[in-house]
């Protein structure tokens, strides 16, 4: 033992981000977080994530919370370790690409709040996506000396996703000046052997850190995280074990102990990781009581494996089905999905992009016949507005669904027509609710959701109750 090389494996904890949007549908308040962030920043954690993805919006929309104020909360308790977030490349937290200016502004004030790292993602793995969100955070980083950039690499299977791929796209995530990178499995799909493959090629052709997140929606995520870290991985995402397994990460506390005593030992201690479980144990069963935490999510689904379905996209695609009282045609669309991805271009299965094509596969089939209707989301993948697929798409689909239009080539903000500055449009639309900043950005992201919350932060501020109100004379009893 003596002898040996060590290697500790980071740790990123999940539990304030990935974990509950993946098990409660991103529905913990920021008051449950609180109380338990000093003891979180005992632990020695990599980094800890816990902003961004669809907390943002969830946080608006469901909780009346100001995201913003949430990061700065979480930033004044841990004092010694990194805080992470998710961003959607172009389309930054929202759901159509953004101008350059918005996307600066976002990564700008991510930073000035508290976050460390922003990982980057695109639905297409389309590099160009990515580009401004990693120049921003560099050009912040040298400007205030904090903020690192992480690119993922959503992860699928098919043909032309092959190890020459991903060994290709490490190397221009590189180039473009990003600090590490991350494999970002988000329907469960890299098994054990793959994993240990995948690690290996990407340490050859990149000399960047190498982080993997997975899910352990097919069941096997420990087993591919132990394999990964035997070949070279330098942090694994993990959720502490009340919000671990199911749809959500391994458990942390359960590859702590894997590792002890290797070379790749944490060093994190397991007292101090068994009373953060402890506190979070009360919330958990408080969820599956309330019906928040569905049995359903928690166990294991190796359909996953076979149909490359992501679990959200699975439970969404059964609800569209119910609507439509045809349960009995499951089976007849996830055998349509992967015929519908191949169609346009065999896209990686991830916010948006699952969405369109599972919507489209349950189309397909409801209407018997195939593409006989489209989404205009389909339409504008087929279009090229979310930018350029892996593979060709199909002709035959392009002719009948958009015949005769136009194609974009270029990157999702100039084939949607977002090459111009929006800020100060945006800012001029919302000012009368403008507070600080970072509120312009919450209205950009999502008007409606925004400007609901902002009439409720109004009311509260001016304790107006509102069922007192005359509202006639404009007299408000405060």
């Amino acid at each position: 033992m003596s002898n040996q090389v060590k290697k500790p494996v980071g740790i990123m904890e999940t539990v304030l981000r990935d974990a509950h949007q993946s098990l409660i549908a991103t529905r913990m308040p920021t008051e449950i977080m609180l109380p338990i962030i000093d003891k979180m920043d005992k632990v020695g954690y990599h980094a800890v994530e816990c902003w961004g993805g669809a907390t943002f919006d969830a946080s608006l929309r469901f909780l009346k919370e100001d995201p913003w104020e949430r990061l700065r909360k979480l930033r004044d308790g841990f004092k010694n370790t990194d805080l992470q977030m998710l961003f959607r490349g172009q389309n930054i937290l929202g759901y159509r690409p953004y101008a350059d200016d918005v996307v600066y502004k976002f990564v700008e004030k991510s930073i000035a709040n508290g976050i460390d790292v922003i990982r980057i993602f695109d639905c297409l793995n389309d590099i160009r996506n990515l580009q401004a969100a990693v120049d921003a955070t560099n050009e912040i980083k040298k400007l205030e000396g904090r903020g690192k950039s992480q690119v993922a690499l959503s992860y699928t299977l098919g043909d032309a996703y092959t190890l020459e791929y991903w060994a290709k796209m490490a190397k221009q995530i590189e180039e473009m000046g990003a600090d590490s990178i991350c494999i970002k499995d988000m329907a469960g799909l890299l098994v054990p052997y793959k994993a240990a493959e995948l690690v290996k090629a990407l340490k050859e052709s990149t000399k960047l850190p190498i982080q993997l997140h997975t899910h352990y929606t097919s069941g096997v995520a420990s087993m591919t995280y132990l394999k990964a870290v035997e070949a070279g991985v330098d942090v694994i995402d993990c959720a502490i074990s009340p919000f671990a397994l199911g749809t959500s990460q391994p458990a942390t506390e359960v590859m702590v102990e894997t590792f002890r005593g290797t070379e790749y030992d944490t060093g994190y201690d397991q007292a101090i990781l068994s009373e953060i479980a402890d506190y979070f144990r009360p919330y958990r069963e408080e969820c599956i009581e309330s019906g928040l935490m569905s049995t359903k999510v928690l166990g294991v689904n190796i359909k996953t494996l076979l149909y490359q379905v992501p679990g959200g996209m699975l439970s969404n695609m059964v609800s569209q089905l119910k609507e439509q009282h045809a349960e009995d045609k499951y089976n007849d669309v996830l055998e349509e999905i992967p015929r519908v991805r191949k169609d346009c271009g065999e896209p990686p299965l991830v916010t948006p992009s699952s969405q369109i094509v599972g919507t489209q596969a349950v189309f397909n089939v409801l209407m018997g016949e195939r593409y006989k209707m489209a989404t205009g989301e389909f339409k504008d993948l087929l279009r090229g507005k979310y930018g350029q697929t892996v593979k060709p798409m199909n002709e035959e689909v392009i002719n009948k669904v958009i015949p005769g239009e136009e194609r974009f080539t270029s990157r999702s903000a100039e084939a949607t027509g977002h090459t111009e500055p929006e800020l100060a449009g945006i800012e001029e639309e919302m000012k009368e609710w403008k507070q600080q900043e970072e509120d312009v950005l919450s209205y950009a992201l999502f008007p409606q959701v925004a400007t609901e919350f902002f009439k409720y932060r109004q009311a509260q501020q001016e304790q107006v109750d509102v069922n007192k109100a005359d509202v006639k004379n404009g007299a408000y009893p405060v």
